[in-house]
């Protein structure tokens, strides 16, 4: 049986680390043609020179900052022109901030929105034709905290409830073209995001930025590259949504059970300071 992925044009955005890097590895490792970004340059290269010269890949780099309505435009009509139309586009690039809605200024919100809600829907805007020409799939990153709500994670959960919401409408409105929209939702996946995040403010029962920052990761542990492998599976067949990780599982699973109250059985797995 031959690979979904393999000959075919993927484009992935979030490429210079984490869940981004790992989907690229593995496409590259499937025969994939690649147009892979991010706005981290540096990593993008490290991307790159893992990957190696494989005879069989077709790979284009570009550092592309998804909260720039404009360059992505020009970025779809470059990849169109280089490499042809995309069969695949993988939305991965994204951010977190760490603080309560209180304390959080609207500025660092709005921020948040624009990369990780905003960057999903210019991105789907700008590669729909090409989408609909080839008939391919377009696989859009939310998260578990797109289907609960964390405390100190107003702005990250506001965008992924956000990216979730698009991608299950617009996966109906699609499949009349034959577009088939995924909806990914990780749970803790070991990648740098809660190192990486900016702290608007210490949320309420933490005492720093570390220590905030720590309870945060210690809920990552999943290998970027079997995060990467139950991704590309689900995407491979068209399903409309994917969840990574038994940890996403039991919190969608709670969620749906108990929607008013699930946050006191979830409380051993958000994280929380102690007394």
């Amino acid at each position: 049986m031959s690979d979904p992925f393999e000959n075919k044009l993927c484009v992935v955005t979030g490429a210079a680390s984490g869940i981004g890097r790992a989907v690229a590895l593995d496409l590259a490792a499937r025969g994939a043609s690649l147009a892979l970004s991010d706005v981290n340059e540096e990593g993008l290269a490290e991307t790159r020179a893992i990957i190696g010269d494989q005879s069989s890949n077709r790979i284009r780099t570009d550092r592309l900052d998804v909260a720039d309505a404009d360059q992505i435009e020009r970025y779809a009509a470059t990849i169109r022109e280089s490499l042809g139309p995309a069969d695949y586009v993988f939305n991965i690039a994204g951010l977190s901030r760490i603080g309560d809605f209180e304390h959080t200024p609207l500025s660092s919100f709005e921020k948040v929105m624009d990369v990780n809600f905003w960057g999903v829907v210019r991105m789907s805007k700008a590669f729909l034709p090409q989408l609909i020409e080839t008939r391919g799939g377009l696989i859009n990153i939310a998260s578990i905290f797109g289907v609960i709500g964390v405390p100190g994670q107003a702005h990250y959960c506001a965008s992924k409830f956000a990216v979730r919401g698009f991608s299950e409408t617009l996966a109906q409105e699609m499949e009349a073209h034959g577009v088939r929209v995924t909806s990914v939702q990780p749970g803790g996946v070991a990648t740098n995001i809660a190192k990486t995040a900016e702290l608007d403010a210490v949320p309420p029962g933490f005492t720093s930025h570390e220590q905030t920052v720590k309870k945060f990761d210690k809920a990552l542990r999943m290998d970027p590259a079997k995060a990467a492998r139950i991704i590309l599976a689900g995407a491979g067949k068209g399903k409309r949504r994917v969840m990574v990780g038994s940890d996403a599982m039991i919190a969608s699973f709670i969620q749906r059970l108990l929607p008013q109250s699930y946050t006191r059985l979830l409380g051993l797995a958000i994280p929380k300071p102690k007394n």
